[in-house]
């Protein structure tokens, strides 16, 4: 795999202290098959966790299918995202649908997240 094929660490969500966060002053999306906690950004730049719990499926290979959508859904659209820590968590019915389905799931929500950005800027609307 080439390296920037791969998500790199700065792009991830690791501490306890960054799930806190957004835990305690987080605002949610949500789409059919995922939710979306999100909060600006500390670093400056926009990082991504999962959680695809039990619940989901109780196989493993079918949460780490779904975790692969949600990292790959990502990072194709990183460069393009405000910079926001989410994390973002598969419903139950993620399960149930092939890979197109939660692959233009995910597009939906990380679309809604990226025209965030709008709000965030300062200054005058663009006319």
């Amino acid at each position: 795999m080439k390296a920037s094929a791969g998500l790199p660490r700065s792009a991830r969500l690791t501490r306890p202290a960054d799930f806190a966060a957004l835990g305690r002053a987080a605002a949610a999306l949500g789409t059919r098959h995922f939710v979306a906690r999100y909060r600006i950004s500390p670093s400056g730049h926009p990082r991504m966790a999962q959680s695809v719990s039990k619940r989901v499926h109780k196989h493993a290979v079918q949460r780490n299918r779904i975790k692969r959508q949600i990292r790959t859904a990502f990072r194709l659209r990183r460069e393009n995202m405000p910079s926001l820590d989410m994390l973002i968590i598969a419903r139950v019915t993620a399960a149930a649908v092939d890979n197109h389905v939660l692959a233009a799931d995910l597009a939906t929500l990380l679309q809604r997240l990226a025209a965030l950005k709008l709000q965030h800027v300062t200054g005058t609307m663009p006319g």
